[in-house]
């Protein structure tokens, strides 16, 4: 295909426009900035495999599919980059491409302050009693009770990247002692090596780290009986940090107080599981990070980096494939 004559000499010709694959989700990414800049195509998981080789890039905006994970190992050349429009890049990861030349980047920035507020609102909520205030005001019932003061508790996150970091900022904003714990210790933050007995002293137990090999089921029956009766619990990390029938049974024979679930081993959650009915356990279907307008700003910052990747400029939030999460924090 030629140039028209009245197009600038600098104008490359569409063939050589680089090719960006999106794993679809609905509603679908606003690339229109990229218009003239990119070739967009698109896959979904019954597609992406056999697309895969023809894609300099691949935006991954369907964060709940496993379907990169399952089409990398396959033949032929893959993207140069792929980027996923979420914190967790658990979903995708697989030898083949942890191993791979392929740079992986994630959506960190877009959710730190909105899951701080959420965990902050489940944490009034605790301490308030408000699940029981709006259950007898349906039921016309007036019942005085007293409640927790949150100022001048204790909380352990674990977690701490840019999402644990807004947590304990926000929770310290609240009067809450805050003791962030991270991979290593370093300023600021414990290392997981001092995890337990942080555990034995906290109110507050915030779950938001990363799903690695070390984090998966880290939550367990040993750790829920380390933690104080008055305790609670809250997982906006992955599903997978916690063992759910250790939690349920912590629960039910009153071992902890409370527990707050954002993310589950299984989403949906299925209208027939136990999960539902848990004695002082609160379950939301993986909304913390999702405010009005998130999708707009995940689709801007994925626009952003493919004009400085386009450029030869530097990419940011740059994965450490090899551990699954942004280092330097």
């Amino acid at each position: 295909m030629t140039t028209s004559p009245s197009a600038p000499a600098s104008t490359p010709a569409p063939t050589s426009l680089p090719t960006l694959l999106v794993l679809d989700a609905e509603p679908l990414p606003r690339l229109g900035r990229l218009t003239g800049r990119a070739r967009i195509e698109h896959a979904d998981a019954a597609t992406l495999a056999e697309r895969l080789p023809y894609a300099d890039v691949l935006l991954v905006w369907d964060f709940t599919s496993h379907a990169v994970r399952e089409a990398w190992p396959g033949g032929g050349p893959r993207p140069r980059w792929v980027h996923t429009a979420s914190a967790g890049v658990d979903h995708l990861m697989c030898p083949e491409l942890a191993e791979s030349d392929t740079v992986v980047t994630n959506a960190r920035g877009v959710f730190d302050r909105p899951i701080a507020e959420y965990v902050a609102a489940l944490v009034l909520a605790m301490a308030k009693d408000l699940p029981a205030t709006l259950r007898l005001q349906g039921e016309r019932t007036w019942r005085h009770r007293e409640s927790m003061r949150v100022a001048g508790t204790r909380a352990c996150v674990v977690g701490s990247g840019p999402i644990g970091r807004a947590i304990a900022s926000t929770l310290e904003a609240l009067g809450v002692t805050t003791a962030l714990v991270g991979r290593t210790a370093r300023p600021g933050v414990h290392g997981t090596g001092e995890l337990d007995r942080l555990l034995a002293g906290a109110d507050w137990v915030v779950a938001a780290a990363p799903l690695t090999d070390d984090t998966r089921g880290m939550f367990d029956a040993r750790r829920f009986g380390l933690m104080r009766p008055s305790a609670r619990f809250v997982n906006v990390g992955r599903g997978q940090l916690v063992v759910e029938e250790d939690l349920v049974e912590a629960l039910t024979a009153r071992r902890i107080a409370g527990a707050a679930l954002d993310v589950l081993n299984d989403e949906p959650l299925a209208p027939d599981s136990a999960l539902w009915k848990v004695p002082e356990l609160i379950v939301s279907p993986h909304m913390s990070g999702d405010t009005i307008g998130w999708r707009d700003e995940l689709g801007v910052q994925f626009v952003e980096l493919f004009e400085s990747w386009a450029a030869g400029g530097p990419l940011a939030n740059v994965v450490d494939k090899k551990r699954g999460y942004v280092p330097g924090h």
